[in-house]
């Protein structure tokens, strides 16, 4: 599918050219998540929870074959909250995620944390992020993807004007905009028909990509005297 194809299906906004978001997508080899108001709309239950939909699962696993099928491993993968959720913790177990970090309000030690122990550099991370609170690792990560939301037009026109953003999702995180910006990403990958058809036939190549993914089980990290250390939350 042509570039000039791909940009007519997707109704977010375009900040950096889809042939340069191509470029920087294939030398991304890790991606990070923020969770309130990406995975979800940002509504909390009475245990300070906030759900996920399985449009949105798929879609991180649809990404991550389709990484395998270009470079035969799998990419590191990572949730990345300011806040203790339940639900995040049981994607991330369920979908075999390398780590989950929470209750960390200053993100970028995070994520300086999380590039260190995966050996990257910043510039090889991808991040999906939604708020203000995350606005220190766009301004350094190499892919950004944030979710669009009507309930901000000045905070959205701020990360325009201060380069902190690739793509801005046309959905909220209430309507998938995880998968809509993975459907992007995947599609500028060259290799979405080829991902598509290996998962419908489940064949050898999915086979092959679904034994390495269940292999690691993710490690949980937040803050404990200033410092990010490993806990089970």
């Amino acid at each position: 599918m042509q570039l000039v194809e791909i940009e007519k299906y997707f109704k977010g906004e375009f900040l950096t050219e889809p042939e340069k978001i191509k470029k920087i997508f294939l030398n991304i080899r890790a991606f990070l998540f923020d969770w309130d108001g990406v995975f979800n709309n940002g509504v909390k239950n009475e245990n300070g929870s906030s759900c996920f939909s399985e449009i949105d699962a798929m879609g991180t696993n649809l990404l991550r074959f389709n990484y395998f099928l270009r470079n035969e491993t799998v990419p590191v993968i990572a949730i990345l909250s300011g806040e203790k959720n339940i639900d995040a913790f049981g994607l991330a177990k369920r979908e075999h995620f390398n780590a989950s970090y929470y209750k960390i309000n200053n993100k970028i030690d995070a994520f300086y944390h999380f590039c260190s122990l995966n050996d990257l550099q910043p510039d090889e991370v991808a991040y999906f992020f939604d708020d203000v609170l995350d606005f220190s690792v766009a301004a350094i990560c190499g892919l950004r993807i944030l979710i669009g939301r009507d309930a901000n037009p000045l905070l959205l026109e701020y990360a325009k004007k201060h380069n902190l953003a690739d793509y801005i999702t046309f959905n909220d995180g209430a309507k998938h905009a995880v998968r809509e910006s993975l459907e992007l990403l995947t599609g500028l990958s060259g290799v979405y028909e080829e991902t598509i058809t290996n998962r419908v036939q489940f064949t050898n190549s999915y086979q092959k990509y679904l034994e390495q993914r269940n292999i690691p089980n993710p490690d949980f990290y937040t803050l404990i005297d200033s410092i990010i250390t490993k806990q089970n939350p």
